[in-house]
Protein backbone atom coordinates (compact mmCIF):
# COMPACT_ATOMS: atom_id res chain seq x y z
CA UNK A 1 0.00 0.00 0.00
CA UNK A 2 1.41 3.36 -1.00
CA UNK A 3 0.26 6.72 0.17
CA UNK A 4 0.54 9.53 -2.33
CA UNK A 5 -0.92 12.98 -2.25
CA UNK A 6 -2.55 14.17 -5.41
CA UNK A 7 -1.41 17.40 -7.02
CA UNK A 8 -4.54 19.48 -7.34
CA UNK A 9 -3.11 22.67 -8.73
CA UNK A 10 0.25 24.04 -9.79
CA UNK A 11 1.28 27.65 -10.13
CA UNK A 12 4.62 29.27 -10.92
CA UNK A 13 5.79 32.04 -8.58
CA UNK A 14 8.74 34.36 -8.54
CA UNK A 15 10.90 34.60 -5.44
CA UNK A 16 9.45 38.08 -4.80
CA UNK A 17 5.89 36.77 -4.84
CA UNK A 18 6.93 33.89 -2.59
CA UNK A 19 8.54 36.34 -0.17
CA UNK A 20 5.26 38.24 0.06
CA UNK A 21 3.26 35.06 0.75
CA UNK A 22 5.75 33.85 3.35
CA UNK A 23 5.70 37.24 5.10
CA UNK A 24 1.93 36.86 5.52
CA UNK A 25 2.36 33.38 6.98
CA UNK A 26 5.13 34.61 9.29
CA UNK A 27 2.95 37.47 10.54
CA UNK A 28 0.05 35.09 11.14
CA UNK A 29 2.26 32.72 13.13
CA UNK A 30 3.76 35.62 15.12
CA UNK A 31 0.31 36.55 16.44
CA UNK A 32 -0.08 33.12 18.02
CA UNK A 33 2.47 32.87 20.84
CA UNK A 34 2.21 29.10 21.10
CA UNK A 35 3.03 28.41 17.45
CA UNK A 36 6.67 28.35 16.47
CA UNK A 37 8.03 28.48 12.96
CA UNK A 38 9.08 25.07 11.75
CA UNK A 39 12.67 24.77 10.60
CA UNK A 40 11.71 24.39 6.94
CA UNK A 41 9.47 27.43 7.01
CA UNK A 42 12.13 29.55 8.71
CA UNK A 43 14.70 28.51 6.09
CA UNK A 44 12.26 29.25 3.26
CA UNK A 45 11.61 32.74 4.67
CA UNK A 46 15.34 33.35 5.05
CA UNK A 47 15.98 32.23 1.45
CA UNK A 48 13.20 34.38 0.05
CA UNK A 49 14.38 37.42 1.98
CA UNK A 50 17.95 36.96 0.78
CA UNK A 51 17.26 36.36 -2.92
CA UNK A 52 14.19 38.49 -3.68
CA UNK A 53 15.63 41.44 -5.59
CA UNK A 54 12.63 42.84 -7.44
CA UNK A 55 9.26 43.90 -6.17
CA UNK A 56 6.49 41.37 -6.95
CA UNK A 57 4.90 43.62 -9.59
CA UNK A 58 8.27 44.18 -11.29
CA UNK A 59 9.04 40.46 -11.26
CA UNK A 60 5.69 39.65 -12.85
CA UNK A 61 6.23 42.35 -15.49
CA UNK A 62 9.63 40.80 -16.26
CA UNK A 63 8.04 37.37 -16.64
CA UNK A 64 5.41 38.82 -18.99
CA UNK A 65 8.07 40.55 -21.10
CA UNK A 66 10.15 37.37 -21.27
CA UNK A 67 7.16 35.32 -22.37
CA UNK A 68 6.67 37.70 -25.30
CA UNK A 69 10.01 36.45 -26.68
CA UNK A 70 9.94 33.47 -29.02
CA UNK A 71 12.25 31.03 -27.20
CA UNK A 72 11.01 31.64 -23.65
CA UNK A 73 8.19 29.50 -22.26
CA UNK A 74 6.46 30.04 -18.92
CA UNK A 75 8.66 27.85 -16.66
CA UNK A 76 11.82 29.27 -18.23
CA UNK A 77 10.57 32.84 -17.83
CA UNK A 78 10.07 32.26 -14.10
CA UNK A 79 13.53 30.68 -13.77
CA UNK A 80 15.11 33.65 -15.51
CA UNK A 81 13.15 36.13 -13.36
CA UNK A 82 14.28 34.33 -10.21
CA UNK A 83 17.94 34.07 -11.21
CA UNK A 84 18.35 37.39 -13.07
CA UNK A 85 21.33 36.18 -15.16
CA UNK A 86 23.90 38.84 -16.01
CA UNK A 87 25.82 37.19 -18.83
CA UNK A 88 25.49 34.56 -21.54
CA UNK A 89 27.03 31.77 -19.46
CA UNK A 90 24.54 32.22 -16.62
CA UNK A 91 21.68 32.31 -19.12
CA UNK A 92 22.95 29.20 -20.93
CA UNK A 93 22.77 27.30 -17.63
CA UNK A 94 19.02 27.96 -17.57
CA UNK A 95 18.71 26.36 -21.01
CA UNK A 96 21.12 23.47 -20.27
CA UNK A 97 18.38 20.81 -20.18
CA UNK A 98 16.60 22.02 -23.30
CA UNK A 99 16.92 20.10 -26.55
CA UNK A 100 17.97 23.22 -28.38
CA UNK A 101 20.53 25.94 -27.83
CA UNK A 102 20.10 29.63 -28.36
CA UNK A 103 22.16 31.78 -30.68
CA UNK A 104 24.16 34.71 -29.37
CA UNK A 105 21.55 37.17 -30.64
CA UNK A 106 18.73 35.32 -28.87
CA UNK A 107 20.72 35.24 -25.64
CA UNK A 108 21.48 38.95 -25.93
CA UNK A 109 17.81 39.72 -26.55
CA UNK A 110 16.83 37.92 -23.33
CA UNK A 111 19.67 39.57 -21.38
CA UNK A 112 18.53 43.01 -22.62
CA UNK A 113 15.05 42.40 -21.22
CA UNK A 114 16.53 41.24 -17.89
CA UNK A 115 18.84 44.29 -17.78
CA UNK A 116 15.80 46.61 -17.91
CA UNK A 117 14.65 45.24 -14.55
CA UNK A 118 17.85 44.26 -12.72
Amino acid sequence: MTIFKEIVDEEFLTVSETKELLADIEAERAMDEDRELRYELARAIEHANRFAVLEPAEAQALVDDLQDLEKVDEPTAYKIANLLPRDRDELRSVYAKQRYSLSGDELDEILNVVAQYA
